[in-house]
């Protein structure tokens, strides 16, 4: 079995590149859009923060940066 040329290979790669890109892009919206129901659904950015043992500031940057509204 041949061995593909490397520009295809690489073309290959970065063709996958872009795929899990535009993936991760929309699991940071949907996962943004989850934080902004937790939210209101403690009531603060602090609460779910504590909750989920995370910090406010990374709550509330995706939040801001990943939700419309």
């Amino acid at each position: 079995m041949d061995t593909p040329p490397w520009r295809d290979r690489l073309r290959a790669e970065d063709a996958l590149l872009e795929q899990l890109d535009d993936q991760a892009e929309k699991a940071r919206r949907r996962r943004a859009q989850a934080l902004k129901e937790g939210v209101q659904e403690y009531g603060s950015v602090y609460a779910l923060a504590k909750h989920l043992d995370l910090s406010e500031t990374a709550i509330s940057n995706a939040v801001k940066k990943y939700t419309t509204e």
